[in-house]
């Protein structure tokens, strides 16, 4: 074949290659267009947790804050039964990944309540409504969370659905297996309890959950050492609720969902009695 014939069919060649790369080139490009996921608003949960020193602290703060972490949208205010902030409840707080507040008030002696918690419990309150006046969003549940009770992430679920207070049983509380109201036909008609059953709301700090807009409404509501052992869930729900507006949750007050559980304290051997001591561990944090 005659060198210019050949050379004429590869010219034809690249004509063609280019006539259908510019055809696929200047074709729209197909776009896949996706729906964007709606997610549905959650309001901030606030759960107050007072803490104070002791041997099992960390352990305890650290088994709640590990729960925590998994609750969608939750601000963590804790506060410390001390003069000053320490290093070990600072330094366990930065290590989470949890948006907190860090307080501290010392407990005040007082001869008419043994009650722990209560100025600890009014400071985060104090500073919850600073914080709610603040910012647009002011939408939230409130819960009191003991650092060593013991909590299912349904329990946090269930509160999002509140209006002004709901209500849920706690396990091993108050002597019995289950504390709980009384649920008839979606209302709350009493409470099974034992432990002192005639408080005005005989029910445990873990069993219930407030909407936060409600404590700028009632700015006086708050903890009082005025009243005795037991009776600060009363003291703080006669502000918001009476026992028929109650709203019962967890599938009626059927479901477990929050235990009071609590740390044995532990026995710890006094190492100068001991005939061979253990090495020094002072410097480490437990």
């Amino acid at each position: 074949m005659p060198f210019v014939n050949i050379k004429k069919q590869y010219l034809a060649l690249g004509m063609l290659i280019f006539i259908v790369l510019f055809f696929f080139n200047s074709r729209p490009a197909f776009q896949c267009q996706f729906t964007p996921e709606v997610t549905p608003y959650l309001p901030t949960i606030y759960g107050i947790t007072p803490t104070y020193a002791r041997l099992t602290q960390k352990a305890d703060l650290t088994r709640l804050s590990q729960t925590l972490m998994l609750v969608k949208n939750f601000h963590w205010i804790v506060i410390e039964d001390s003069d000053t902030k320490t290093k070990l409840v600072e330094n366990l707080l930065k290590e989470t990944p949890l948006k907190y507040t860090h307080l501290n008030m010392k407990t005040q002696k007082s001869k008419h309540s043994s009650a722990s918690g209560v100025e600890q419990r009014n400071i985060a309150l104090n500073w919850l409504r600073g914080h709610l006046d603040s910012i647009p969003d002011k939408r939230g549940v409130v819960y009191f969370m003991d650092d060593d009770n013991t909590y299912s992430l349904k329990v946090f679920e269930e509160m999002r659905k509140i209006n002004k207070v709901g209500v849920w049983p706690v396990g091993i509380v108050g002597g019995m297996r289950i504390e709980m109201p009384i649920v008839t036909d979606g209302k709350i008609t009493g409470f099974n309890a034992v432990w002192k059953p005639f408080r005005p709301f005989p029910i445990d700090m873990a069993g219930f959950a407030i909407n936060a807009t409600l404590f700028l409404i009632h700015p006086e509501a708050k903890f009082s050492r005025k009243v005795q052992s037991g009776f600060q869930e009363s003291e703080i729900l006669k502000y918001f609720t009476t026992k028929n507006e109650m709203e019962p949750l967890a599938d009626n007050c059927t479901k477990v969902y929050v235990w009071h559980t609590r740390t044995q304290k532990p026995s710890i051997l006094n190492p100068k009695k001991l005939k061979h001591p253990p090495i020094p561990d002072d410097h480490i944090e437990v």
